[in-house]
């Protein structure tokens, strides 16, 4: 077994322990030597682990590239590149460049009492009590994937809304990938709603610089009891770049939660999302679009883990492969013994619009109680050949034909979004990639 992509950082870490330290908080220091522990022990997976056995972690892993470990200032003003809100939205606009909470932005948004959105760095050395309830209690112990950003990560995002706070306008943040060589970046995102708190967040993310760019994020979020959150993936980058991304979320009693990925361009991106259902009355929508071709690669992994009884899951993946293109979605509902009166629906449809993209779907339903409503199915075809020629006949290009059937297909999944603004400007995007005006990350797409 070729193991050599976990030797060379946990030589990296062996040799710069005190530097990569030194440049974080106690709070996220304390978790980096177990997770030394698991990166020594356990290989990156390759594609004979089930779990990604669409993408081999080994490869994507081996290059050596740089790292940023001594947190040397990375010069970039985002609102020169970057005019990320949406119109009609309202957003509060925030900047994460790399891995570092850019906080020069100016003007600082205002945030109701008590809300707090910033480095983690900063808020685990201010704040230690709160970063050490939450941080790495979803994530310890998942897999060597997430145990290397754990080892390396030495700052990220926070975002913290109280007990019985409504955060009313969207909070944006845009991710912005900046060096002048190659670079590893590794993030880390908290993310937590208390009790009857209300939150959504929207994340971008854009690749500035045309270089090699390898990001592992690990997010950690946490929507209490009667809390309502939406979190929203858009990724934006080039093909040269490369996201490992996991995220684990725990939902207490009567929470509701809408998680919603859309990769409209990308490198090669793999996205594990694991749900845990853990009070009863919790719903989830869990959605997600992609639209892939040339040699894009994207891999959708997610767990939805109905732990305790009456609790809904909703779930719905569809992606446009083209070109020579590869998507996967590999997804799971577990219905645990004493999850009783579980209502889950899973849904994965596809379009493979050439014959040299490949698309590979694997939902599964693993039910261990028997009182639970659950369905489950994926397709994978393509175009309507009838709608086709009924849309020809009455005058419409074929091309221009079969760019409204995609553009279709895939919105279902936006139009499932709370967001009427957000919807809005997805389905202009969406339009633009399928006629080929996203071929590239040229600063924000959002406000063109």
């Amino acid at each position: 077994m070729n193991d050599n992509a976990n030797l060379q950082y946990t030589a990296l870490y062996d040799e710069c322990r005190d530097m990569v330290c030194r440049h974080s908080a106690p709070a996220l220091n304390a978790h980096r030597e177990a997770a030394y522990q698991t990166v020594s022990t356990t290989p990156l997976p390759n594609r004979k682990v089930e779990e990604y056995k669409y993408t081999d972690m080994q490869q994507l892993f081996a290059p050596d590239l740089g790292l940023n470990l001594q947190r040397l200032d990375i010069p970039v003003n985002p609102y020169d590149a970057f005019r990320c809100d949406v119109p009609n939205l309202s957003t509060q606009l925030y900047f994460v460049v790399n891995d570092s909470f850019y906080a020069d932005a100016l003007p600082k948004p205002e945030l109701p009492e008590g809300v707090i959105v910033g480095s983690l760095r900063d808020v685990a050395t201010r704040k230690p009590d709160l970063v050490e309830k939450f941080y790495n209690t979803l994530a310890d112990g998942k897999d060597a994937v997430t145990a290397l950003n754990t080892m390396l990560a030495q700052d990220g995002l926070i975002i913290y809304a109280p007990k019985g706070v409504a955060v009313g306008r969207t909070i944006q943040v845009v991710n912005i990938l900046r060096a002048d060589v190659d670079l590893m970046v590794n993030r880390r995102v908290v993310i937590i709603a208390e009790e009857r708190a209300a939150l959504k967040v929207l994340f971008c993310d854009h690749a500035a610089d045309d270089r090699q760019f390898l990001t592992t994020q690990v997010a950690e979020i946490f929507v209490g009891q009667d809390a309502d959150v939406e979190i929203y993936g858009l990724e934006e980058t080039h093909q040269r770049n490369t996201l490992v991304a996991n995220t684990y979320i725990r939902q207490d009693r009567n929470s509701r939660l809408h998680h919603t990925l859309i990769t409209l361009h990308n490198g090669t991106t793999r996205q594990t999302t694991q749900l845990t259902l853990a009070g009863e009355g919790a719903e989830c929508w869990m959605n997600g679009a992609v639209i892939a071709d040339k040699e894009q690669h994207v891999d959708n992994n997610t767990l939805i883990d109905h732990a305790v009884p009456h609790c809904d899951s909703h779930e719905l993946y569809k992606y446009v492969i083209d070109g020579n293109a590869t998507g996967a979605f590999a997804g799971k509902v577990l219905v645990r013994k004493d999850a009783q009166k579980t209502t889950s629906e899973e849904r994965n449809q596809n379009i493979v619009a050439t014959k040299t993209a490949r698309m590979y779907t694997q939902p599964m339903l693993e039910i261990y109680a028997d009182d639970v409503k659950c369905s489950h199915g994926s397709t994978v075809g393509q175009l309507n050949e009838k709608a086709l020629f009924y849309m020809q006949q009455r005058g419409i290009p074929e091309k221009e034909a079969r760019l409204l059937l995609q553009t279709a297909f895939v919105t279902e999944v936006v139009d499932n979004i709370p967001l009427e603004p957000l919807r809005n400007r997805l389905h202009y995007l969406i339009e633009k990639r399928f006629r080929g005006e996203l071929s590239k990350c040229e600063g924000c797409k959002l406000c063109k």
